[in-house]
């Protein structure tokens, strides 16, 4: 309940009007920074109640029941919050009318070509002159929800808020039918108050990924493999980033003896690469290009970033970080070899070593670190929330 109430206080803080919590002004965080303190004070605070209750999980059984319905209430609160933090919600939606209402190709067309488009004014400055940078399938299923919201952004915000909640709903159930300890996977996952701020409250679309990699782990667990299959497809068109996992699950399956699902997974990228070609030619592959310079910005959160601030050159910190990864990606390679995929622990790493680093991509690895019976991972993914805690807060 005091995680609940601290997510509460951040919520009452965006409201009043010189709130800089919200974004405005093409994604500009301005107001008076008391707010911004106050959020900062009830996120922290809440974190420190979701860190004292799992301690206390790991000690004692409690009813799944009860964890279920706080980790709803924790995850559905921001819902009540208007636009927190980040203005991607209202780039989905200038992307998804390019496409819906615009007709025309969001990968070779950027939004300042809709300069007098009601969404305009609301995306971040940097996406001006951007195309998208997301995944066909994303793009694709925001074109009906940018529709929906027609010209008015405060739908726009709701509606890829409310999506992103139900989808962390969804990834919370399936943490928890995935875990052995299944009243602790849900409370790792649904009483993280990172999560909730940046889904309920922000509307990103990692949570979509999330959801379909979870998706994919429990319908092979169920023995669907080719459904598990599609799954895998739906997540990486989403975002790219689900590709990481991908190898070691078909280590470890060849490993056990499980069989995969080959012929799901190539009718559904069959699927996919026919519909996101038919809707925007072969000119969907291009989001490579921004989403690989979006890849080489640093974000003063990353820790190559922080190495340069002690003195490195950007260039060996990067590399410091990259070889790292590389070698510990080879050692879970050899891991996944002898039958033990741990995707948690290489979602964590990942963002160890990652230049871009926002906190709604804890997402990445919390999800996966619960349903593993994999200490490190879990707690290195919560320390990954507990550092981006302060990550965007405009102070």
């Amino acid at each position: 309940m005091l995680t609940l109430a601290g997510v509460g206080l951040c919520i009452a803080s965006a409201w009043p009007h010189d709130s800089p919590l919200v974004p405005r002004n093409g994604g500009l965080l301005v107001g008076n920074a008391t707010w911004a303190w106050v959020y900062l004070a009830g996120e922290i605070a809440a974190f420190a109640a979701y860190l004292g209750a799992l301690l206390l999980l790991r000690r004692a059984a409690v009813g799944l029941a009860l964890v279920a319905v706080l980790a709803a209430a924790i995850q559905l609160a921001p819902l009540g919050a208007p636009l927190l933090i980040s203005s991607d919600a209202w780039t989905y939606w200038d992307y998804g009318r390019i496409a819906g209402v615009h007709h025309a190709n969001p990968y070779t067309q950027p939004p300042r070509d809709f300069s007098e488009d009601p969404a305009y004014p609301y995306i971040g400055g940097a996406y001006h002159g951007t195309t998208s940078v997301y995944g066909p399938l994303f793009t694709l299923g925001s074109e009906p929800v940018a529709v929906a919201a027609d010209s008015s952004s405060d739908a726009a915000a709701w509606l890829f808020k409310s999506l992103a909640a139900l989808a962390m709903l969804g990834t919370v159930a399936l943490a928890a039918l995935l875990a052995r300890r299944r009243a602790f996977a849900a409370a790792l996952v649904g009483w993280n108050p990172l999560l909730a701020l940046h889904f309920a409250g922000g509307g990103h679309n990692d949570a979509w990924m999330a959801l379909l990699v979870m998706s994919a782990l429990a319908l092979g667990a169920s023995g669907r493999r080719q459904w598990a299959g599609a799954a895998w497809v739906a997540a990486i068109f989403v975002k790219w980033i689900a590709v990481v996992f991908l190898p070691l699950r078909a280590l470890e399956a060849r490993a056990r003896g499980r069989r995969v699902g080959h012929l799901g997974f190539a009718l559904a990228a069959v699927v996919v690469v026919a519909a996101a070609s038919a809707q925007f030619g072969w000119h969907w592959l291009e989001a490579f290009g921004p989403l690989a310079r979006n890849a080489n910005k640093e974000t003063q959160f990353a820790l190559p970033h922080r190495l340069k601030e002690l003195g490195v050159p950007r260039e060996i910190a990067l590399g410091l970080f990259a070889a790292a990864f590389a070698l510990a990606y080879l050692w879970l390679v050899r891991q996944a070899w002898r039958g033990r995929a741990r995707l948690g622990l290489a979602a964590g790493l990942l963002l160890c070593a990652s230049p871009y680093l926002v906190p709604w991509y804890a997402v990445w690895a919390l999800p996966v670190a619960a349903t593993e019976d994999d200490p490190p991972a879990q707690w290195l993914a919560v320390a990954i929330s507990a550092y981006l805690l302060r990550q965007r807060v405009p102070i």
